[in-house]
């Protein structure tokens, strides 16, 4: 039997780090709708978002 470990295989970057903030029903469903459209993930959603706006600031 191979001695190879199971499961995930480790990340570049691990998100160790958690956010939580508060959202009204609207955004929720955008984020929701968003997520569902690019078949992905709120968290997914959230960094792009994070990302677009920290590249607009650097221009």
């Amino acid at each position: 039997m191979s001695t190879k470990k199971m499961g995930r295989p480790k990340s570049d970057k691990p998100k160790s780090r958690t956010i939580e903030i508060r959202v009204d029903e609207e955004i929720m469903n955008k984020l929701d709708i968003s997520a569902e459209k690019l078949n992905t993930n709120r968290s997914d959603i959230v960094r792009k978002g994070i990302e677009k706006i920290y590249d607009e600031l650097q221009k």
